[in-house]
């Protein structure tokens, strides 16, 4: 197929080349525009621009798709379809009905539930048993659109939001190399029931409270992490959490019990992987090498 790829984060990478890789003719790919990063704030291209300039496709990365312009340059491609996978722009009306047989997004989530910006942390931070990919055929609604394929795998209890993004990233690109091979296929509508919306991650939701159940901290640090990352006070220091376990104990919330085991309103939480400001993740017996903990993980201390 003629196809334009639409995605900009680590995320769409193998998307795009499993596209390739299944013979098909990307004719372009759209990305977010190169943004200021690193110490010289210089312009650094998008994980999809790299790789698309590395397989030799034209890359642009307009700063909307509003103009009549834009939308006339992406008509004459005459694309067979477009594939959108964490874009990050709204596509307009025009947009969307430009190539043949549409716009398909790659979906995060196991349709209706969690549409929207996160996904992936809040099936993890929900304590969802499942999730999985939406191949969908786009309209104007935010994640409204009918399902052409799912494909569903479980959370297991180890998963952070960084493990499972890179399962259902790759997921996702055999998904829509086998919706491609299937074309046409029928598409089926969102049930109305279980609609659920994943809001952006907020960062005053990223404060670990050792006053909740050892369950739901579980499911916030792994959820939050790699980013933005839980975090808590260890006397004035911001210390981010990055991995973590339930365990058993049974103190005052915020009791240290043993090594960065922490007691909870319910149980205990053991950090498994934790990183200081300025350093990088490590294990948390590592961080603990230069790192003492009190007593008690207060909840009161002031973030400096």
């Amino acid at each position: 197929m003629r196809i334009v790829f639409m995605g900009t984060p680590d995320f769409s990478v193998p998307v795009l080349q499993a596209l390739v890789d299944a013979g098909h003719d990307v004719v372009c790919a759209y990305a977010q525009p190169p943004r200021p990063a690193g110490r010289g704030k210089k312009d650094r291209p998008s994980p999809v621009q790299r790789c698309a300039e590395d397989l030799g496709i034209e890359v642009r990365y307009p700063v909307s798709l509003k103009g009549a312009g834009e939308q006339a340059a992406f008509a004459a491609l005459e694309a067979d379809v477009a594939v959108v996978v964490a874009y990050g722009l709204i596509l307009p009306q025009a947009v969307l009905d430009a190539p043949a047989q549409g716009c398909l997004n790659i979906h995060a989530s196991l349709l209706p539930r969690w549409r929207g910006a996160a996904p992936i942390h809040r099936a993890i931070m929900a304590g969802d048993a499942e999730t999985g990919v939406c191949i969908m055929q786009m309209e104007a609604g935010l994640d409204t659109g009918p399902v052409l394929q799912r494909a569903a795998i479980p959370i297991l209890a180890e998963d952070t939001t960084g493990s499972l993004h890179d399962k259902l990233s790759k997921l996702g690109a055999d998904l829509i190399v086998d919706t491609l091979a299937a074309s046409p296929l029928a598409a089926t509508p969102q049930p109305a029931d279980g609609v659920t919306y994943a809001a952006k991650i907020d960062k005053a939701e990223a404060r670990v409270d050792w006053s909740q159940p050892a369950i739901e901290l579980d499911r916030l640090i792994r959820g939050l992490s790699p980013f933005p990352g839980a975090w808590c006070m260890v006397g004035d220091e911001r210390v981010k959490l990055l991995g973590a376990r339930v365990v058993a104990g049974s103190a005052a919330p915020g009791t240290v019990l043993e090594g960065f085991t922490i007691a909870c309103a319910e149980g205990a939480v053991e950090i498994t992987h934790a990183q200081r400001a300025g350093k990088r993740p490590m294990p948390a017996t590592d961080v603990l090498k230069g790192l003492t903990l009190p007593a008690v993980l207060n909840p009161g201390d002031k973030e400096p």
